[in-house]
C-alpha cells in the first residue's frame, strides 16, 4: 500500500440478495428504536452490513461476545453468523427484529483484532462485510456445528484395574509402571503421551488389556509439545544479515515495515529464523507469508530444525479436516509459528509478534475471486493492528515497494551478496535468430549442458508453458484447435491424449483427424514442458530428468519427492515452469537455461515488463550456490530488447530505477491508484451496457475535477471466457484516499442498477491482472 489507510465506510458490498421479505432487517439509517438488547450478525451473504436481531431466549447476555458464530434465521431458513456488536437499541421496529436461534460458541471465534482487520478489508476491497469474515473461516466451521474437539487414542484403568494390587505385578515392572501411569490419571493418557513417559510399552499394554485392567478410551489430544531434540544451531550471519536482524529486532512491540531486499542466496531465510527465533523467545508468535503451496514443505523442515515449539501449516492443498486443526491450534495460542499462503494472514494469532512475507512481490499473493485481497498489503495492515514489525522479502521488490521504501514509509535492508562466499553467477543472451535448434535448444546451450553434465553438475531448464504443445492444427485446412467457451487455444497434453483449455478447463480427447475436412495432417506447433521432457531424453539418453510443473505435481506428495531428487543429486537436468522460479534452493546447479521467454517481453499489461524481469532475476539465481560458480543463457530472438539489456547491464535495480521513472511519466502504480470494474454476462452487449451505466454514475460523483478518471468500458483483452463475455472499466486517481472515498459512494450506486438476467459484476482494487 503506499498512503494512509481509510476510515471504514458503513456501506458495503456490490450484489443484491436472493431473499424473499422474510430475510432479517439490514442495518439502514432509520429512526432509532429502543430494545432489550440488538445482536449485530455478519452473515455470509453479498449483502452490504450486518444484521440486527434479538438475543436467543436460553443464552444469557453476559455469555454473549464479538467474534462469537450464532446460528440466525435467514430469509425461509437459518445460517451462521458472527456477532458484530451488541447494542442497546436498533434503526428498526422492535416487532420486526427476529431471534437468533442458537450461540454456536462459548469463546469468540475471532477476537476483537481480528475483526477490525476484516472489518478493515471488506472496507478497502469494498466487499461485503460478512463475505470478508467467512473468507477467513475453514470451511467446515461456516455450519451450525460446535467447534471439533481433537481426539487422540489412549488407555484409561478399568474398575478391577484402580483396585488392583500392584504387587501381583512385582514380576512385570513393565506393565505395573504401565498400571500406575493410567491409575494416577482417572480420565486417562493417549499412547503418545504412555510413550513419552515409559518408552515402548506395546507388550505390556496387550497383556493388561487382555486381563481387562485397562480399556481403549478418545481423550482430547493435548497441544503439541515442544520436540525434546533441542533446535540445530545456524551458520554465523555475516555483516549485512547481522545489520538487518538487529534493525527489525528494535522494532519489536511496535509497528514497522521493512523490505528486505536481498539477491538470491543472500540469506533471507536465515534473517527469518533468526527473527522468528527471538519472537518466540519472548512469548509471541510469528506469521510467515508464502506465495505458493510449494514452498511451504522445504521451509517447514527448515523451521522445524532450527525453532523451538510447534508449527501450523495453512493453506488450501491440506485436507479439510488438517486444515481445521491447524486454523485452531493458531487461533488458540497452541503454535509459535504460522506458515501459509495468502489465507494465512486472515487467520486469528492471538501473540502475534512478527509478520514475515516472502518473496512479496509475487502475483500470487493476490486473491482473484471473492474477497480480491493482497496478501501482501493485508499484512502490512495486519501488523499495524497489531503492533508488530512486519518485513516484506524479495531479490526482486515490486515496484510499490521499492516506492514506499524511497519515501521512508518502509525501512530497507540490504544483503547484496550471497551467502558463504558464493559468487553472483553470469547472465549472457544468446541470440537464436537463424540458429539450428534441437528441443528447443541452440548449439551453444546444447555445448554447456555437455560439459556441466561431464563435470557431474546439475542443469536447469525454464520453460513457462506446461502440457505437449500449445497448438493443434490441419496442414490441409489450417483448422486450429480451439475452446468453443473462450477465445483461446486449447493446448495438447500428448500423455493423456487430450486437448485442454488452461482457462476455464474444459477438454476433448485428441483427434485422430481434422474434425474440419478429415484430414490426417494434424500437426503440433510450439513446445510445452511435456514436450520438452520427451526431446532431452532422447538428446541424452543417460540423464536423469525431471519435470516441474502442475501437471507432473498433480498426485498428492509428488513435488516434494521431485524436489528431494534434485537436491540429492539424483536428478541431472530440471525442467519446469515458474513453479521453479519461487524460493527453491538447488545448490547443485550450475547452468540454467531460459528458453522461449519472448512473448512475455511484448505483452500488453503495463506490469509485463516488471514480471518479466522478476521472472528471469529470480529462474537465474538459481544457478551457483556455495562454491561452484553458476551461468545463466537466456536464449532470445530480440536481443536489443531495452528490458534484456537494462538487465545486462545494470541488474535488476537499475531496471528497477527506469521502470518506476516510466510509471511516474505515465502516471501508473505506484504514482496513481487503481479499481477495476469487471462485468460478464452470456451475451457481450449487456456487459458493456452495464458498464456503461455505472460509468455514468461514476461521472456524476466524479464531477469536472478530473481527479477521478473513468476508462472504458471495453471488452476484457480475453473477451470470452467459461461461455461468458467480460468487459471492464478502470477507475484511475492519484489519491488513494480520495478514491476510497468515491468508490464507496459509487459502489453503493451500482447496486441499485437493474440487471439483465445472468450478469455478474465484481470490483478488484488495486488489480494486479489488468486481462
Amino acid at each position: 500500500m503506499a498512503d494512509a489507510y481509510p476510515v471504514a465506510p458503513k456501506n458495503l458490498g456490490n450484489d443484491n440478495p436472493e431473499t424473499d421479505g422474510s430475510t432479517p432487517i439490514v442495518n439502514a439509517p432509520q429512526p432509532d428504536t429502543a430494545v432489550e438488547a440488538v445482536l449485530r450478525v455478519a452473515v455470509e451473504a453479498p449483502l452490504a452490513d450486518t444484521f440486527d436481531y434479538l438475543p436467543p431466549i436460553d443464552a444469557p447476555l453476559a455469555r454473549l461476545r464479538p467474534g462469537q458464530r450464532l446460528l440466525v434465521p435467514f430469509g425461509r431458513g437459518s445460517r451462521v453468523g458472527i456477532l458484530m456488536a451488541i447494542v442497546d437499541r436498533s434503526t428498526h421496529p422492535a416487532d420486526k427484529l427476529r431471534r437468533v436461534e442458537r450461540v454456536l460458541d462459548a469463546e469468540p471465534l475471532l477476537d476483537e483484532p481480528d475483526l477490525k482487520l476484516l472489518a478493515w478489508a471488506a472496507t478497502y476491497y469494498q466487499q461485503p462485510i460478512g463475505e470478508a469474515l467467512f473468507a477467513a473461516i475453514p470451511a467446515r466451521l461456516r455450519d451450525p456445528e460446535p467447534l471439533p474437539v481433537e481426539t487422540a487414542p489412549g488407555l484409561q484403568a478399568t474398575a478391577s484395574g484402580r483396585v488392583l494390587d500392584l504387587e501381583t505385578l512385582a514380576r512385570a515392572p513393565k506393565q505395573r509402571a504401565l498400571l500406575d501411569a493410567l491409575r494416577s490419571e482417572p480420565e486417562g493418557l493417549t499412547l503418545d503421551e504412555l510413550t513419552a513417559r515409559l518408552g515402548d510399552s506395546r507388550s505390556a499394554i496387550r497383556a493388561l488389556r487382555s486381563k481387562g485392567w485397562i480399556t481403549d478410551v478418545q481423550l482430547a489430544r493435548a497441544a503439541d509439545s515442544v520436540a525434546e531434540t533441542p533446535p540445530l544451531a545456524g551458520p554465523e550471519l555475516h555483516a549485512e544479515q547481522e545489520a538487518a536482524v538487529e534493525a527489525v529486532q528494535a522494532a519489536f512491540g511496535t509497528f514497522g515495515a521493512f523490505l528486505l531486499d536481498g539477491v538470491t542466496g543472500s540469506g533471507k531465510t536465515e534473517v527469518y529464523i533468526r527473527l522468528i527465533e527471538s519472537v518466540i523467545a519472548q512469548g509471541r508468535q510469528a506469521l510467515v507469508v508464502v506465495p505458493e503451496i510449494g514452498l511451504t514443505p522445504q521451509l517447514r523442515e527448515r523451521f522445524r530444525t532450527r525453532l523451538p515449539g510447534p508449527i501450523a501449516v495453512l493453506h488450501s492443498a491440506l485436507k479439510a479436516g488438517e486444515r481445521e486443526r491447524n486454523w485452531l491450534r493458531a487461533a488458540r495460542g497452541e503454535a509459535d509459528l504460522i506458515l501459509g499462503t495468502r489465507s494465512a494472514v486472515l487467520a486469528p494469532i492471538p501473540r502475534l509478534g512478527l509478520i514475515v512475507v516472502d518473496e512479496e512481490h509475487d502475483d500470487s499473493l493476490k486473491q482473484q475471486d471473492g474477497l480480491r485481497y493482497s496478501g501482501r498489503d493485508l499484512a502490512v495492515r495486519r501488523a499495524q493492528l497489531a503492533g508488530c514489525p512486519v518485513v516484506l522479502g524479495s531479490a526482486t521488490p515490486s515496484l510499490e515497494t521499492l516506492h514506499n521504501a524511497r519515501l521512508g514509509r518502509y525501512g530497507r535492508l540490504r544483503l547484496t551478496e550471497r551467502a558463504g562466499g558464493a559468487r553472483p553467477p553470469t547472465i549472457s543472451i544468446l541470440d537464436i535468430r537463424n540458429q539450428p535448434l534441437r528441443a528447443g535448444l541452440s548449439p551453444v546451450l546444447r555445448e554447456h549442458m555437455q560439459a556441466e553434465l561431464a563435470a557431474g553438475n546439475q542443469i536447469l531448464l525454464f520453460l513457462n508453458r506446461r502440457g505437449y504443445a500449445p497448438v493443434l492444427s490441419c496442414h490441409a485446412c489450417g483448422w486450429v484447435g480451439e475452446c468453443p467457451h473462450c477465445d483461446a487455444r486449447l493446448t495438447l497434453h500428448l500423455s493423456e491424449r487430450r486437448l485442454w483449455c488452461h482457462h476455464c478447463g474444459w477438454s476433448c480427447l485428441q483427434p485422430g483427424r481434422c474434425p474440419k475436412c478429415k484430414s490426417l495432417e494434424l500437426r503440433m506447433l510450439g513446445r510445452g514442458t511435456e514436450r520438452l521432457e520427451e526431446e532431452l531424453i532422447e538428446l541424452f539418453p543417460e540423464t536423469r530428468i525431471a519435470r516441474l510443473d502442475r501437471d507432473s505435481t498433480r498426485r498428492r506428495g509428488e513435488l516434494g519427492r521431485v524436489l528431494d531428487a534434485v537436491r540429492k543429486g539424483e536428478t541431472q537436468i530440471l525442467l519446469g515452469t515458474q513453479m521453479l522460479a519461487k524460493g527453491h534452493d538447488f545448490p547443485g546447479v550450475t547452468l540454467v537455461g531460459i528458453l522461449e521467454l519472448d512473448q512475455s517481453l511484448y505483452a500488453g499489461d503495463f506490469r509485463a515488463a516488471e514480471r518479466t524481469a522478476q521472472l528471469i532475476v529470480q529462474v537465474a539465481g538459481r544457478a551457483g550456490r556455495a562454491e561452484r560458480p553458476g551461468r545463466v543463457v537466456l536464449q532470445t530472438r530480440h536481443p536489443e530488447h531495452p528490458l534484456l539489456q537494462s538487465l545486462l547491464r545494470e541488474g535488476y535495480s537499475g531496471f528497477a530505477d527506469a521502470a518506476l521513472r516510466e510509471r511516474a511519466e505515465a502516471e501508473l502504480p505506484p504514482y496513481s491508484h487503481l479499481a477495476l470494474a469487471r462485468a460478464e454476462a452470456p451475451d457481450p452487449e449487456d456487459a458493456l451496457a452495464f458498464l456503461r451505466r455505472a460509468r455514468e454514475l461514476g461521472e456524476r460523483l466524479a464531477g469536472d475535477s478530473g481527479a477521478i478518471l473513468l476508462l472504458g468500458p471495453i471488452p476484457a483483452p480475453m473477451e470470452r471466457r467459461a461461455g461468458r463475455h467480460r468487459a471492464q472499466l478502470l477507475i484511475q486517481c492519484a489519491e488513494r484516499p480520495r478514491l476510497q472515498r468515491f468508490l464507496t459512494r459509487w459502489v453503493s450506486d451500482v447496486r441499485t442498477l437493474s440487471r439483465r438476467k445472468g450478469l455478474r459484476w465484481s470490483l478488484d482494487v488495486d488489480p494486479r491482472d489488468l486481462l
